[in-house]
């Protein structure tokens, strides 16, 4: 269970058991106190000396300074390991989370993954605080008053154990009920978390569609769920502390009682009873904060079993050896490629096979769903179950290091993603030896010309998501941040479908070229014909399945599929110029 944590406490073993110590020495002194007032109350106030109260108050005061100090040094401790223990199991379970392949990301969702590393860990971290604080602390103080109670009266101490004993039923009945409906609050806070992530990352089209009222009812679902679980989490929880106060109640009464009965007929002195009410008080106390404790460890057990399950999750995106390339094998070869999402049961692609050899461009065209980026995906090894190989110069894409195959891979997606920065450092993206001259080229290249305009230039700020940019600008960043890598592999994933013809053409022409100049392979996925009229070879995808591969004329001859493409859009424009 603590397998994968464990690892974290270990740096911080001195603390953990300093810490724990300190505290010990504070329960001691703690636990000298309702002697040191019984012996002032016996052998000072009652015979009125008052040198001794002097003596035995300062005792007092020294020790309670003493206690002070050491209860400080732990607490000191407690946030030093605490602290260094989440905020490395924190880093741990991000590069987990950046090992995973694209399938388990998908498969858990953004929301959850960010509730574990954020909301799940700080449980845990509050747990290792508390472990330090009180672990040894509270059983030490119960146990202590309890034997020091005992010695001075055991009749009375009887009213003790029986109030532990019912406190113990107590807190068993609310562990059972607690720990399961935990466990449920963290799925609930999970899907909540989701709710609000699409509403806020889909709000314009949510408010272009009139559909805010739809998002609230989401919402509302979302969040009453969460709340009900929650309140009657609060409910079983705020149990504990009335139980807890009764009990405690009720044994001060009884021992008030049956004290003042014992004070008369069984020669115990008024210090003695003092000092006994004080550790029944002490006892009890820790009860309350024995109580506290489960309610944390139960939350902190459910978080335990979250972080556990990411954690032991395979590094599926690190490859199963250090493959080499062959740079004279050809640049992407699909051998028979069957692929489906989860556990679906039609395949997103089904027994795909095709060449691409080094220097020449492939075009992918097809319809909306066809699987044109599925298949492109698994070029890179973001997805790797699947039937088959695909091979990226000669070797098996999976057994190349992740890094390696990806360098020599530029991607730009058909949805552009930029990052909060400046405009060099998202066009440089990913490579940091990137020179100043590589950049402006790329922009030429890209004709994202416009961001000379801007103020600062290169160093303009870019907002979160790229919230200051049009989708086309968006777009030609990308292709930038894609050409300025000199990637032996180009894939353009429909990643012209914001710009207007002309600058496509443009754009189209420079890749051309610099493609060209540095013998890179190039893979255009579109739905306009006019993309790839020129292609070396197209490749048309129909539902999943290769329906036919070769060139312009060629597939103008034989495949039907794309013919009714081309005829729906050649005949709207003729003579499109392609890369």
């Amino acid at each position: 269970m603590f397998r994968y944590v464990k690892g974290h406490l270990r740096p911080y073993i001195k603390q953990c058991v300093l810490g724990p110590i300190f505290k010990l020495l504070e329960a001691v002194l703690e636990l000298m106190m309702p002697i040191l007032m019984a012996m002032l109350i016996d052998n000072g106030v009652d015979t009125g000396d008052t040198s001794y109260i002097l003596k035995i108050g300062g005792l007092m005061a020294l020790t309670a300074l003493i206690g002070l100090l050491s209860a400080l040094v732990c607490q000191y401790y407690a946030s030093v390991a605490s602290q260094g223990f989440g905020t490395s199991l924190r880093s741990s379970m991000y590069k987990k989370i950046n090992s995973l392949s694209a399938r388990t990301l998908d498969k858990f969702g953004a929301a959850t993954l960010t509730n574990r590393l954020t909301n799940d860990i700080n449980q845990l971290q509050q747990a290792v605080a508390m472990l330090i604080r009180l672990v040894i602390r509270a059983p030490f103080i119960c146990i202590g008053s309890i034997v020091a109670a005992m010695i001075i009266d055991i009749k009375l101490s009887a009213i003790t154990l029986i109030a532990v004993a019912l406190f113990a039923v107590v807190l068993t009945v609310i562990i059972k009920l607690l720990g399961p409906l935990y466990i449920r609050i963290q799925k609930r806070l999970d899907n909540l978390s989701r709710v609000i992530n699409e509403n806020l990352s889909g709000v314009r089209v949510i408010r272009a569609f009139a559909k805010t009222g739809r998002e609230k009812d989401k919402f509302k679902n979302a969040n009453e769920s969460w709340t009900s679980d929650a309140e009657r989490a609060g409910r079983i929880a705020m149990l504990v502390n009335p139980a807890t106060m009764l009990i405690i109640n009720l044994s001060v009464t009884a021992i008030i009682w049956f004290g003042g009965i014992r004070v008369n007929v069984a020669g115990v002195t008024q210090g003695e009873l003092i000092a006994f009410i004080n550790y029944m008080t002490q006892v009890l106390n820790v009860l309350i904060v024995i109580s506290n404790l489960v309610q944390l460890y139960t939350k902190a057990y459910a978080s335990l079993n979250r972080v556990n399950e990411i954690m032991a999750l395979p590094d599926s995106d690190k490859g199963t050896a250090d493959a080499a390339p062959d740079f004279t094998a050809p640049a992407v070869e699909f051998e028979h490629v069957t692929f489906r999402y989860g556990d679906e049961e039609n395949p997103e692609l089904y027994d795909v096979s095709f060449k691409l050899n080094a220097g020449e461009t492939l075009g992918i065209i097809g319809g909306t769903g066809a699987g044109k980026s599925t298949l492109i995906n698994l070029i890179p090894a973001l997805y790797t179950s699947y039937t088959g190989a695909v091979k990226v110069f000669g070797a098996d894409a999976k057994e190349y290091d992740r890094t390696k195959l990806r360098d020599m891979i530029g991607i730009v997606p058909q949805q552009p993603q930029l990052f909060s920065g400046s405009v060099s450092e998202n066009i440089a993206f990913g490579k940091e030896d990137i020179k100043s001259e590589n950049i402006t080229e790329a922009i030429a290249c890209s004709s994202a010309d416009f961001v000379y305009s801007k103020d600062g230039g290169l160093d303009s700020h870019v907002e979160r998501g790229g919230r200051n940019y049009s989708g086309g600008q968006k777009q030609r960043l990308t292709i930038a941040r894609a050409i300025v890598r000199r990637p032996r592999i180009l894939i353009l994933d429909d990643s012209m479908s914001a710009l207007d013809y002309a600058t496509e053409l443009r754009i189209r022409r420079a890749i051309r070229k610099i493609t060209k100049e540095n013998n890179m392979s190039v893979i255009m996925v579109t739905q306009r014909i006019s993309t790839v009229t020129h292609a070396d070879k197209i490749l048309v995808l129909d539902d999943g399945r290769v329906v036919g591969i070769g060139r312009h004329e060629e597939l103008m001859e034989n495949c039907e599929a794309y013919r009714d493409i081309a005829t729906s859009q050649l005949s709207q424009q003729k003579g499109g110029e392609a890369v």
